[in-house]
C-alpha cells in the first residue's frame, strides 16, 4: 500500500502554493548543497546523498525520483491540496511513496521533506502521520 506525506503551505510559510517546477527547483538545489558539502570533503556525496534522477512522464502534475541503484526505488512528488487542522483545503506538495518503495526510498523522502518543509517554512505531514511546523507559530 503507498504512504503519503504532505508539506502543507499555512499562515506563516514563505509561499502560499508552488507549481511543478519549483518542487523540481527545491530538489535541484538539495542534490547542488550536497554536491558542495561532497566538494568539501573530498568525497561524491552527491551521488549517496540523492541516489536519484528526475523523471518526468506527459503528464504535467506529477513527476518522479528514480533511483539509480537497487537500494532505491521510486519516489512521487507534485502540488495538490490537503486538509488543514481547521477543515479547509489547503496548497500543499503531496509526496508519494509507491507500494515498490524500499525502507531506503523512504528514509530519502522523509529526508527531502523535512529539508523542503523548513525551505519554505511549512508544516510537514509525514508518513507516520506526524507533524512537524516549520512555520512560525503564536
Amino acid at each position: 500500500m503507498s504512504q503519503s506525506a504532505y508539506i502543507k503551505f499555512v499562515q506563516g510559510s514563505s509561499v502560499q502554493q508552488v507549481s511543478l517546477e519549483d518542487i523540481r527547483h527545491q530538489l535541484l538545489h538539495y542534490r547542488d548543497q550536497v554536491a558542495l558539502t561532497g566538494t568539501q570533503l573530498d568525497w561524491d556525496y552527491a551521488e549517496a546523498a540523492f541516489p536519484y534522477t528526475i523523471e518526468s512522464k506527459q503528464d504535467d502534475r506529477w513527476f518522479y525520483l528514480k533511483g539509480i541503484n537497487p537500494l532505491y526505488k521510486h519516489i512521487i512528488f507534485g502540488p495538490s491540496e490537503a486538509p488543514s487542522t481547521t477543515g479547509t483545503l489547503v496548497p500543499c506538495i503531496h509526496v508519494v511513496l509507491p507500494e515498490e518503495a524500499t525502507h531506503g526510498d523512504k528514509a530519502k523522502a522523509n529526508e527531502l521533506c523535512k529539508y523542503i518543509a523548513k525551505q519554505l517554512k511549512a508544516e510537514l505531514t509525514m508518513f507516520n502521520g506526524r507533524t512537524i511546523y516549520f512555520n512560525p507559530r503564536k
